[in-house]
């Protein structure tokens, strides 16, 4: 049941965190900003990605808080 994506999603004049797979939204949040804290703190908690999503549903961004399938080679950066 591990290994699900967090995502912060807009909900109507909210922004919403939800976890892959599941309809209901691990929490509700009156800005984007709130939002994306919350949903930083479950993906490390669940060491997954985070996919943040824009005000028209399209994904903005990802970030990795997990074991990354596509490592950078540059290991000096």
């Amino acid at each position: 049941m591990g290994n699900k994506n967090i995502h912060t999603v807009p909900l109507g004049n909210k922004w919403a965190v939800k976890k892959e797979g599941i309809k209901e939204p691990i929490s509700t949040h009156n800005t984007k900003a709130n939002a994306m804290q919350s949903a930083v703190v479950e993906a490390k908690k669940g060491h997954v990605e985070h996919v943040i999503h824009g005000k028209d549903g399209r994904i903005q961004d990802k970030d990795s808080y997990g074991k990354d399938p596509n490592p950078p080679k540059d290991t000096k950066h």
